[in-house]
C-alpha cells in the first residue's frame, strides 16, 4: 500500500505563486510515475502534470509555461510550483503516483492523497 500527503495549497492572490509538495510512503517501486492533478466545484479531475522517475514531464496546456513539476526520487517526494496563478486555478490539488500492481507486473494502478485546496482571489 502507498500513502500519500500533500501540503502548500492555501490562498493567493491572482498573479502570485505557490508551491505544492507530496510525500510518498509505503511500497514504492521506481517505475513509478508521479503526478499533480486537480478538481474544481462542477468539473471533472482533470491532468496537471506528470513526472517520471528519470525526469521526463507532461503538462496540461493550462499550466503549461508557468507551472514547473519536480521530484526527489531519494525522498519518494513531488513538487509543483505553479507562478502567474489566475482565478481558473482554484481547485483541489491531488497528488497521484502510479506504479505496477506488483514488482514486474504489466497492470499497474494509481494511488491518491487527500487533496489540498488552492484559492486564487482577484
Amino acid at each position: 500500500q502507498v500513502q500519500l500527503v500533500e501540503s502548500g495549497g492555501g490562498l493567493v492572490q491572482a498573479g502570485g505563486s505557490l508551491r505544492l509538495s507530496c510525500a510518498a510512503s509505503g511500497r514504492i517501486f521506481s517505475t513509478n510515475v508521479m503526478g499533480w492533478y486537480r478538481q474544481a466545484p462542477g468539473k471533472q479531475r482533470e491532468l496537471v502534470a506528470t513526472i517520471r522517475g528519470g525526469g521526463i514531464t507532461n503538462y496540461a496546456d493550462s499550466v503549461k509555461g508557468r507551472s514547473t513539476i519536480s521530484r526527489d526520487n531519494a525522498k519518494n517526494a513531488v513538487y509543483l510550483q505553479m507562478n502567474s496563478l489566475n482565478s481558473e486555478d482554484t481547485a483541489v490539488y491531488y497528488c497521484n503516483l502510479n506504479q505496477p500492481l506488483r514488482l514486474g507486473a504489466l497492470s499497474r494502478t494509481d494511488y491518491w492523497g487527500q487533496g489540498t485546496q488552492v484559492t486564487v482571489s482577484s
